[in-house]
Protein backbone atom coordinates (compact mmCIF):
# COMPACT_ATOMS: atom_id res chain seq x y z
CA UNK A 1 0.00 0.00 0.00
CA UNK A 2 1.13 3.63 -1.20
CA UNK A 3 4.01 1.96 -3.11
CA UNK A 4 2.21 4.27 -6.32
CA UNK A 5 4.65 7.03 -7.46
CA UNK A 6 2.16 10.36 -6.69
CA UNK A 7 0.02 11.54 -9.76
CA UNK A 8 -3.16 13.43 -10.50
CA UNK A 9 -5.92 11.43 -12.02
CA UNK A 10 -6.51 9.07 -9.87
CA UNK A 11 -8.57 5.95 -10.43
CA UNK A 12 -11.58 5.15 -7.72
CA UNK A 13 -14.04 3.17 -6.87
CA UNK A 14 -17.25 4.27 -4.62
CA UNK A 15 -18.93 2.34 -2.72
CA UNK A 16 -22.31 3.94 -0.87
CA UNK A 17 -25.74 2.84 0.18
CA UNK A 18 -27.51 5.71 1.18
CA UNK A 19 -27.97 8.97 0.78
CA UNK A 20 -25.16 10.48 2.60
CA UNK A 21 -22.75 9.14 0.27
CA UNK A 22 -24.48 11.43 -2.77
CA UNK A 23 -22.80 14.68 -2.43
CA UNK A 24 -19.37 12.91 -1.93
CA UNK A 25 -19.81 10.95 -5.35
CA UNK A 26 -20.83 13.90 -7.25
CA UNK A 27 -17.86 15.31 -5.80
CA UNK A 28 -15.47 12.76 -6.97
CA UNK A 29 -17.57 12.30 -10.26
CA UNK A 30 -16.61 15.97 -11.24
CA UNK A 31 -13.14 16.03 -9.85
CA UNK A 32 -10.09 15.37 -11.91
CA UNK A 33 -9.95 11.73 -10.90
CA UNK A 34 -11.31 8.77 -12.97
CA UNK A 35 -14.38 7.56 -11.12
CA UNK A 36 -14.12 4.00 -12.51
CA UNK A 37 -17.22 2.35 -10.69
CA UNK A 38 -19.97 2.59 -8.29
CA UNK A 39 -20.98 -0.30 -5.93
CA UNK A 40 -24.22 0.15 -4.45
CA UNK A 41 -26.39 -2.52 -2.93
CA UNK A 42 -29.00 -4.88 -4.88
CA UNK A 43 -32.47 -3.41 -5.44
CA UNK A 44 -35.10 -4.76 -3.18
CA UNK A 45 -38.54 -4.54 -3.14
CA UNK A 46 -40.34 -2.21 -0.75
CA UNK A 47 -44.07 -1.63 0.21
CA UNK A 48 -47.18 -3.32 -0.16
CA UNK A 49 -46.65 -3.72 -3.77
CA UNK A 50 -43.22 -5.26 -2.95
CA UNK A 51 -41.97 -2.92 -6.13
CA UNK A 52 -38.54 -3.31 -6.58
CA UNK A 53 -36.80 0.14 -5.18
CA UNK A 54 -33.21 1.56 -6.52
CA UNK A 55 -30.86 2.21 -4.07
CA UNK A 56 -30.23 6.27 -4.29
CA UNK A 57 -26.33 5.82 -5.35
CA UNK A 58 -27.08 3.78 -8.26
CA UNK A 59 -29.52 6.45 -9.36
CA UNK A 60 -26.23 9.26 -8.31
CA UNK A 61 -23.76 6.82 -10.49
CA UNK A 62 -25.84 6.54 -13.44
CA UNK A 63 -26.67 10.44 -13.63
CA UNK A 64 -22.64 10.38 -14.09
CA UNK A 65 -22.70 7.81 -16.50
CA UNK A 66 -20.40 5.73 -14.23
CA UNK A 67 -20.46 1.40 -14.35
CA UNK A 68 -22.61 0.57 -11.04
CA UNK A 69 -22.20 -2.93 -9.43
CA UNK A 70 -24.52 -3.86 -6.73
CA UNK A 71 -23.28 -7.39 -5.73
CA UNK A 72 -24.87 -9.30 -2.66
CA UNK A 73 -21.37 -9.74 -1.52
CA UNK A 74 -18.22 -8.74 -1.94
CA UNK A 75 -16.17 -12.25 -0.66
CA UNK A 76 -16.44 -14.29 -3.61
CA UNK A 77 -12.74 -14.92 -5.61
CA UNK A 78 -15.43 -13.43 -8.63
CA UNK A 79 -16.15 -10.44 -6.94
CA UNK A 80 -12.72 -9.88 -5.62
CA UNK A 81 -11.57 -10.64 -9.48
CA UNK A 82 -13.99 -7.64 -10.79
CA UNK A 83 -12.76 -5.37 -8.38
CA UNK A 84 -9.43 -6.06 -9.54
CA UNK A 85 -9.98 -5.63 -13.18
CA UNK A 86 -11.03 -1.80 -12.42
CA UNK A 87 -7.46 -1.48 -11.27
CA UNK A 88 -8.39 0.97 -8.61
CA UNK A 89 -5.89 3.29 -7.29
CA UNK A 90 -8.21 4.24 -4.23
CA UNK A 91 -11.72 2.80 -3.16
CA UNK A 92 -13.69 5.11 -1.10
CA UNK A 93 -16.60 3.80 1.06
CA UNK A 94 -19.14 5.98 3.02
CA UNK A 95 -22.15 4.24 4.41
CA UNK A 96 -21.80 1.17 2.13
CA UNK A 97 -22.94 -0.86 4.85
CA UNK A 98 -20.72 -4.06 4.50
CA UNK A 99 -17.23 -5.07 5.86
CA UNK A 100 -14.76 -5.14 3.20
CA UNK A 101 -12.51 -8.46 3.19
CA UNK A 102 -8.48 -8.72 3.46
CA UNK A 103 -7.95 -8.90 -0.18
CA UNK A 104 -10.19 -5.98 -0.93
CA UNK A 105 -8.60 -3.80 1.35
CA UNK A 106 -5.22 -4.75 0.42
CA UNK A 107 -6.53 -4.15 -3.25
CA UNK A 108 -5.71 -0.65 -4.16
CA UNK A 109 -2.23 0.76 -4.13
CA UNK A 110 -3.67 3.81 -1.68
CA UNK A 111 -6.16 1.67 0.46
CA UNK A 112 -9.76 2.17 1.36
CA UNK A 113 -10.91 4.97 2.88
CA UNK A 114 -14.39 5.41 4.91
CA UNK A 115 -16.25 8.19 5.46
CA UNK A 116 -17.73 7.96 8.71
CA UNK A 117 -20.79 10.96 10.76
CA UNK A 118 -19.18 10.58 13.71
CA UNK A 119 -16.54 11.95 15.81
CA UNK A 120 -14.47 8.87 16.19
CA UNK A 121 -14.12 6.87 18.17
CA UNK A 122 -17.69 8.40 19.58
CA UNK A 123 -20.71 6.72 18.08
CA UNK A 124 -19.62 3.50 15.77
CA UNK A 125 -21.83 1.69 13.82
CA UNK A 126 -24.38 1.71 12.03
CA UNK A 127 -26.43 4.76 13.48
CA UNK A 128 -24.21 7.68 14.82
CA UNK A 129 -26.59 10.90 13.54
CA UNK A 130 -29.32 9.14 15.46
CA UNK A 131 -27.20 8.61 18.21
CA UNK A 132 -25.73 12.15 18.74
CA UNK A 133 -29.82 13.90 18.80
CA UNK A 134 -30.57 10.63 21.00
CA UNK A 135 -27.57 12.00 23.67
CA UNK A 136 -28.62 15.33 23.19
CA UNK A 137 -24.83 16.75 22.12
CA UNK A 138 -24.45 19.99 20.97
CA UNK A 139 -21.45 18.65 18.60
CA UNK A 140 -20.89 16.01 16.35
CA UNK A 141 -19.02 15.66 12.70
CA UNK A 142 -17.73 13.04 10.12
CA UNK A 143 -14.35 11.01 10.31
CA UNK A 144 -11.89 9.94 7.19
CA UNK A 145 -10.23 7.24 8.32
CA UNK A 146 -8.34 4.33 6.53
CA UNK A 147 -10.14 0.93 6.58
CA UNK A 148 -9.53 -2.44 8.04
CA UNK A 149 -11.48 -5.55 8.73
CA UNK A 150 -13.35 -4.33 11.89
CA UNK A 151 -16.22 -1.97 12.38
CA UNK A 152 -15.33 1.61 12.39
CA UNK A 153 -11.85 0.86 14.21
CA UNK A 154 -9.70 2.10 11.31
CA UNK A 155 -7.35 4.56 11.81
CA UNK A 156 -8.09 8.23 11.75
CA UNK A 157 -6.74 10.54 8.70
CA UNK A 158 -9.03 13.63 9.11
CA UNK A 159 -12.03 15.27 11.36
CA UNK A 160 -14.66 17.88 11.03
CA UNK A 161 -17.20 19.40 13.67
CA UNK A 162 -20.32 20.00 12.88
CA UNK A 163 -23.10 21.92 15.37
CA UNK A 164 -25.81 19.81 16.51
CA UNK A 165 -28.78 22.51 15.92
CA UNK A 166 -31.93 22.85 18.17
CA UNK A 167 -34.49 21.17 16.31
CA UNK A 168 -32.10 19.22 14.15
CA UNK A 169 -34.03 15.53 12.91
CA UNK A 170 -31.51 13.42 11.70
CA UNK A 171 -32.31 14.09 8.62
CA UNK A 172 -31.47 17.84 8.45
CA UNK A 173 -28.22 16.15 10.38
CA UNK A 174 -27.46 13.89 8.16
CA UNK A 175 -27.79 16.78 5.03
CA UNK A 176 -25.48 19.00 6.94
CA UNK A 177 -23.16 15.96 7.49
CA UNK A 178 -22.73 14.52 4.22
CA UNK A 179 -21.95 18.45 3.06
CA UNK A 180 -19.69 18.24 5.63
CA UNK A 181 -18.19 14.75 5.19
CA UNK A 182 -17.52 15.41 0.81
CA UNK A 183 -16.24 18.60 2.01
CA UNK A 184 -13.44 16.86 4.42
CA UNK A 185 -13.13 14.19 1.86
CA UNK A 186 -12.04 16.55 -0.98
CA UNK A 187 -10.17 18.88 0.80
CA UNK A 188 -8.00 15.63 2.37
CA UNK A 189 -7.50 13.26 -0.96
CA UNK A 190 -4.66 15.78 -2.30
CA UNK A 191 -2.84 15.35 1.36
CA UNK A 192 -3.65 11.48 1.03
CA UNK A 193 -2.06 10.89 -2.37
CA UNK A 194 0.97 13.35 -1.65
CA UNK A 195 1.28 10.76 1.70
CA UNK A 196 0.99 13.68 3.86
CA UNK A 197 -1.57 12.33 6.53
CA UNK A 198 -0.34 9.54 9.12
CA UNK A 199 -3.11 7.82 10.48
CA UNK A 200 -3.73 8.28 13.76
CA UNK A 201 -5.27 4.71 15.82
CA UNK A 202 -8.77 5.42 17.67
CA UNK A 203 -8.41 5.66 21.02
CA UNK A 204 -10.42 2.07 22.05
CA UNK A 205 -11.27 2.94 25.73
CA UNK A 206 -13.30 5.91 24.23
CA UNK A 207 -14.78 4.42 21.90
CA UNK A 208 -18.80 3.63 21.80
CA UNK A 209 -21.77 1.66 19.76
CA UNK A 210 -24.17 2.49 18.08
CA UNK A 211 -27.13 -0.45 16.60
CA UNK A 212 -29.35 -0.42 14.23
CA UNK A 213 -32.38 1.57 14.25
CA UNK A 214 -35.80 -0.56 14.03
CA UNK A 215 -39.22 -0.21 13.72
CA UNK A 216 -39.95 -0.77 17.07
CA UNK A 217 -37.85 1.72 17.90
CA UNK A 218 -39.81 4.55 16.90
CA UNK A 219 -43.18 3.83 19.38
CA UNK A 220 -43.43 6.10 22.25
CA UNK A 221 -42.95 5.10 25.90
CA UNK A 222 -45.28 7.99 27.65
CA UNK A 223 -43.12 7.27 31.10
CA UNK A 224 -40.08 8.55 29.76
CA UNK A 225 -39.49 12.51 30.45
CA UNK A 226 -40.84 14.45 27.51
CA UNK A 227 -37.50 15.85 27.09
CA UNK A 228 -36.60 12.39 25.91
CA UNK A 229 -39.50 11.78 24.06
CA UNK A 230 -38.72 14.44 21.72
CA UNK A 231 -35.31 14.05 21.13
CA UNK A 232 -36.63 10.57 19.89
CA UNK A 233 -38.87 11.85 17.58
CA UNK A 234 -36.30 14.30 16.18
CA UNK A 235 -33.96 11.43 15.78
CA UNK A 236 -35.93 9.11 14.21
CA UNK A 237 -37.26 11.28 11.41
CA UNK A 238 -38.12 10.34 8.76
CA UNK A 239 -37.48 6.56 9.80
CA UNK A 240 -39.57 5.22 11.91
CA UNK A 241 -40.70 8.38 13.01
CA UNK A 242 -41.91 9.08 16.82
CA UNK A 243 -45.45 6.94 17.21
CA UNK A 244 -48.16 5.81 19.44
CA UNK A 245 -51.44 4.78 18.51
CA UNK A 246 -54.97 5.92 18.83
CA UNK A 247 -58.42 4.07 18.44
CA UNK A 248 -56.14 1.24 16.97
CA UNK A 249 -54.55 3.25 14.58
CA UNK A 250 -50.94 4.74 14.45
CA UNK A 251 -50.77 7.90 15.33
CA UNK A 252 -47.24 9.74 14.44
CA UNK A 253 -46.11 12.56 16.65
CA UNK A 254 -44.24 14.79 13.47
CA UNK A 255 -43.14 17.46 15.84
CA UNK A 256 -43.39 18.55 19.01
CA UNK A 257 -42.02 20.89 21.86
CA UNK A 258 -40.80 19.46 25.12
CA UNK A 259 -42.40 21.96 28.52
CA UNK A 260 -41.14 21.11 32.35
CA UNK A 261 -44.49 21.84 33.43
CA UNK A 262 -46.59 19.68 35.38
CA UNK A 263 -50.17 18.32 34.55
CA UNK A 264 -51.93 16.13 36.32
CA UNK A 265 -53.15 13.02 34.74
CA UNK A 266 -51.85 9.44 33.41
CA UNK A 267 -49.19 9.37 31.12
CA UNK A 268 -50.08 9.14 27.58
CA UNK A 269 -53.35 11.79 28.32
CA UNK A 270 -53.69 13.79 25.87
CA UNK A 271 -54.70 17.27 27.51
CA UNK A 272 -55.33 21.56 26.73
CA UNK A 273 -52.39 23.56 27.96
CA UNK A 274 -52.15 26.85 28.43
CA UNK A 275 -48.78 28.04 28.83
CA UNK A 276 -47.96 28.06 25.36
CA UNK A 277 -50.12 30.17 22.95
CA UNK A 278 -49.08 28.49 19.94
CA UNK A 279 -49.45 25.08 21.02
CA UNK A 280 -52.43 24.04 22.66
CA UNK A 281 -52.39 20.67 23.31
CA UNK A 282 -50.10 18.14 24.94
CA UNK A 283 -49.66 15.02 26.42
CA UNK A 284 -48.68 13.97 30.41
CA UNK A 285 -45.66 11.95 30.08
CA UNK A 286 -43.61 10.55 32.96
CA UNK A 287 -42.00 13.72 33.25
CA UNK A 288 -43.30 17.08 32.12
CA UNK A 289 -45.27 17.44 28.98
CA UNK A 290 -44.98 16.95 25.65
CA UNK A 291 -46.65 20.00 23.57
CA UNK A 292 -48.05 18.41 20.11
CA UNK A 293 -47.21 20.45 16.80
CA UNK A 294 -48.09 18.50 14.04
CA UNK A 295 -49.55 14.84 14.20
CA UNK A 296 -50.76 12.04 11.44
CA UNK A 297 -52.94 9.41 11.86
CA UNK A 298 -52.09 6.91 9.53
CA UNK A 299 -53.65 7.26 5.71
CA UNK A 300 -54.20 11.16 6.67
CA UNK A 301 -51.63 14.21 5.93
CA UNK A 302 -50.50 15.91 9.51
CA UNK A 303 -51.67 18.15 10.68
CA UNK A 304 -51.50 20.79 13.54
CA UNK A 305 -52.52 19.74 16.96
CA UNK A 306 -55.48 21.86 16.88
CA UNK A 307 -56.88 21.44 13.37
CA UNK A 308 -56.53 17.59 14.34
CA UNK A 309 -58.71 17.48 17.38
CA UNK A 310 -61.35 19.64 15.51
CA UNK A 311 -61.83 16.75 13.00
CA UNK A 312 -61.03 14.07 15.51
CA UNK A 313 -63.58 14.23 18.50
CA UNK A 314 -63.03 12.65 21.68
CA UNK A 315 -58.90 12.92 21.00
CA UNK A 316 -58.41 15.57 24.02
CA UNK A 317 -58.87 13.68 27.15
CA UNK A 318 -57.60 10.08 25.00
CA UNK A 319 -55.24 8.27 26.49
CA UNK A 320 -52.26 7.31 23.96
CA UNK A 321 -50.55 4.28 23.57
CA UNK A 322 -50.39 0.42 22.74
CA UNK A 323 -53.92 -1.46 23.56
Amino acid sequence: MLNSPVKCDMRIVFMGSSEFGVPSLDRLAKSEHTLVAVYAPPDKPAGRGHRLTVPIIKEAGGRHGVPVFQPESLRSTAEIERLAALAPDLIVVVAYGKLLPRPILDLPPYGCLNLHPSLLPRYRGPSPIAAAILAGDRETGVTLMLLDEGLDTGPILAQKKVAVKPGDTAESLGSRLALAGAELLMDSLPEWFARRLRPLPQEETSATYTVRITKKDGEIDWNLPAEEIERRIRAFHPWPGGYTFWEGKVLKIVEAVPFSERVNGAPGTVVPISFCPDIPLGVITGKGVLGLRRIQIEGRKALPSDEFARGYRGFVGARLGAG
